[in-house]
């Protein structure tokens, strides 16, 4: 790992043994790009990267020079209206009117270690060994504005995080109309473009395209990352498969509103950008005021889409998710919403406790309806006090009662909201987000506080840290049920409204903040309605998060499949419902429903209370299982092997850190006959070592499991022999390969 400055050609290289980044100061001292991909040696000079020619029509900034043009030079900061005509990375309105900025190059700084980022979450370190940060300090000369672009490299991993921070050091008020996190221009367009996209139920399936000239795009204006668009994109080359060839990936550590955008110009040259969405924001800067920008996380893989995962796994797992439980197994629980919703009591809850007690089940998790009035939707949001009418001695005494049972206690929280009907609303109805003389939208019939006000925060956090101090709650289920409309703060001056969506989060952000760091024993899973804020800013607070509000095993094979692009498998919320499934009223095998649920952090969402006795040791045999082997499902190496996009059949596996047992999941979602004979082809294990199947006893090599694969054929392949149990639509398997010593 290094950073080195090469001051003869004015060159920057930052490299590990995984990857290299190379820039230089350009002529007119702004700061260029010259190459990102696979490590390369250092040398000192790199200027020959640069590559100019004249071009007809092109604007320049030097009179006599006709090569050199902002609109063919790949740039770091990118700014519009003085000759390049391609989207910018920053545009900055000025008090004249003027929106032109030049940014050049003062000065900069390498260190060691990564600093953090105010008020936002952001990648880090534990040891200033293990990362090493290039500050480099450009200047626009006519309004003073400072631009610090930052760039890390971790001692493992071809992972880079960059963002960007903004200080007005001139004498008047500007204003960022836009502040991306990241501009990277590569030499050519030759990518598909992927993108996990969906919506509630359905979150992050995978879409993809070819790179077109023009621009293409993802974002949301919504007031949360949402169910439609995740803030993450793959660029991979046409022949990339999951093993093999090359790709990157683009993650923004943000939950607002944010814009990915690819531009490929009329050369084949490409423009990816990654930030705050431009189209909601304004950010006055006052003298002496600066803006930070969230972080992006950048990631170059030469061996395929699952080797760009590996290295979003390792590093959000790792240098993101933070806290007692960043490193430990997760607690399998039961969540009682699918089996009573709001008709629930003290006494059925600890009959569904006491239930899930005697399977194995570590923790209860209380979910809505538990405070205030909540009898419906429709009332008790922000009356954060427990309901002594459902439950006569409160959370204390419900959680003391779950102890008592040898579990732990969890309890719901939607900390953002306020129904009308509610003491709080009675009391500050200046607090909720709208436009004076306008009607509100309302969302689940719940309408959205104004996070961007401290006294706001202040108020709730008041009220959640009273029942945490009183009660032993060990985890808890913050959700977030509507997208944001009419958003306007009555505490904020007109210049100054457009920066209400991001003051939002940033209040979001000092809840969670302030209670991670004063009740660190809690364990923390993030929720919108399921998967509408599910992205990298969440999990630096709460490093699991639910995945969908779809339980059904079915649709949740392309959902966590397709969240694994980018989130690791412990930050995947994922259990066991009954069926017919309550989403889908799809009939579903149990066994399948816990092979799927497996990959991710597991759990039961049904009363077991309704289950039958060979029900119940199905489960008590699921939970043995999850005990065992979680901690290779939740911290190994995850690959994935056939996509449930592109067929009837999808498997996946995770290997342990010593590649001595792989788990392996194999799904097929309806049933066929006189079919085909079908193997998988295995990753990850010891050539050299034998392993043992589960599933039949088979020993085999490594080298064998991976190149002739794994048997996954079954009585489909033909009739089924009489004796034989048939199969059936939803199949699934699970197999545990183990070395044999």
């Amino acid at each position: 790992m290094s950073i080195l400055f090469h001051g003869g050609s004015k060159t920057f290289h930052i490299w590990n043994q995984d990857v290299s980044y190379v820039m230089m100061i350009l002529p007119n001292g702004q700061l260029g790009q010259l190459y990102f991909g696979k490590r390369i040696h250092d040398r000192e000079d790199f200027s020959d990267l640069l590559e100019l020619a004249p071009r007809a029509m092109a604007s320049c900034p030097w009179m006599g020079n006709k090569e050199f043009s902002l609109e063919h030079v790949k740039l770091e900061l990118p700014s519009y209206g003085s000759g390049d005509f391609r989207a910018p990375a920053v545009e900055i309105r000025q008090g004249d009117g003027s929106r032109i900025s030049d940014f050049q190059y003062t000065s900069h700084r390498i260190e060691d270690g990564k600093p953090g980022l105010a008020g936002l979450p952001a990648t880090y370190v534990e040891e200033a060994s293990n990362a090493q940060t290039l500050v480099v300090e450009l200047k626009d000369p006519l309004t003073g504005i400072k631009a610090e672009l930052s760039y890390t490299v971790f001692t493992q991993g071809a992972a880079l995080a960059k963002n960007v921070r903004y200080v007005n050091e001139g004498d008047q008020a500007v204003w960022l109309e836009r502040a991306m996190s990241l501009c990277l221009d590569l030499p050519d367009s030759l990518y598909e473009w992927v993108q996990l996209s969906g919506a509630w139920a359905r979150e992050r399936h995978m879409v993809s395209r070819k790179l077109a000239p023009g621009i293409q795009s993802i974002g949301s204006m919504r007031g949360h990352s949402s169910h439609h668009h995740n803030p993450f994109l793959a660029l991979k080359r046409p022949c990339t498969t999951e093993d093999h060839g090359e790709a990157i990936g683009v993650s923004l550590v943000y939950s607002g509103n944010f814009l990915m955008q690819a531009e490929v110009d009329v050369h084949g040259s490409a423009r990816v950008l990654a930030g705050i969405h431009p189209d909601t924001f304004s950010w006055k800067l006052e003298p002496g005021e600066a803006f930070q920008t969230p972080e992006a996380v950048t990631v170059y893989s030469s061996e395929g889409l699952n080797g760009m995962s590996q290295a979003f796994h390792k590093l959000y797992q790792r240098c993101l998710a933070r806290g007692e439980w960043r490193d430990k197994v997760r607690p399998i629980l039961i969540n009682n919403w699918e089996a009573t919703y709001f008709d629930f009591d003290e006494e059925k809850l600890l009959e569904i406790a006491k239930k899930a007690a005697s399977c194995g089940v570590e923790m209860f998790v209380l979910d809505d309806g538990w405070f205030g009035r909540r009898d419906s939707e429709l009332a008790g949001l922000g009356d954060w006090v427990a309901n002594k009418d459902r439950l006569p001695h409160g959370i204390a005494g419900l959680a003391k009662k779950i102890g008592q049972l040898g579990m732990k206690f969890g309890l719901w929280f939607e900390p953002e909201m306020v129904n009308l009907d509610s003491d709080l609303y009675r009391s500050h109805p200046d607090w909720k987000l709208e436009v004076p003389g306008r009607a509100s939208c309302h969302g689940r019939n719940q309408f959205v506080l104004d996070f961007s006000r401290k006294e706001v925060v202040d108020a709730i956090y008041g009220m959640m840290a009273d029942i945490l101090q009183e009660a032993d709650v060990s985890y808890i289920k913050w959700d977030m049920n509507r997208s944001m409309t009419e958003v306007f703060s009555k505490a904020i001056p007109a210049d100054r409204q457009g920066e209400v969506f991001h003051r939002y989060i940033l209040g979001v952000y000092d809840l969670y903040d302030r209670l991670t760091s004063n009740f660190p024993h809690i364990l923390f899973e993030s929720c919108a309605s399921g998967g509408g804020r599910f992205d990298p800013g969440m999990l630096y607070y709460a490093p699991q998060a639910w995945t969908s509000d779809n339980t059904d095993a079915v649709e949740r094979m392309k959902i966590q499949y397709g969240s694994s692009l980018c989130y690791p498998i412990s930050s995947i919320g994922s259990h066991v419902s009954t069926s017919p499934n309550h989403q889908m009223n799809r009939k579903t095998p149990l066994r399948t429903r816990a092979n799927v649920a497996y990959f991710g952090t597991f759990g039961y969402e049904l009363d077991l209370n309704r289950m039958s006795e060979e029900e119940l040791e199905e489960v008590k045999e699921q939970i043995a299982f999850m005990k065992e082997y979680r901690s290779i499902l939740q911290f190994g190496t995850f690959y994935r092997l056939k996509s449930p996009f592109e067929g009837n059949e999808m498997a996946w596996m995770v290997v342990s850190q010593d590649q001595k047992t792989a788990i392996v999941g194999w799904y097929r979602v309806l049933n066929q006959i006189n079919g085909s004979f079908t193997r998988v082809k295995l990753k990850g294990l010891l050539e050299d070592t034998c392993y043992e199947n589960s599933q039949d006893g088979a020993r085999h090599y490594g080298d064998e499991w991976m190149h002739l694969g794994l048997r996954t054929s079954d009585v489909t392949a033909g009739e089924v022999p009489a004796g034989k149990e048939p199969s059936n639509d939803f199949e699934s398997k699970i197999y545990v390969l183990k070395a044999v010593e």
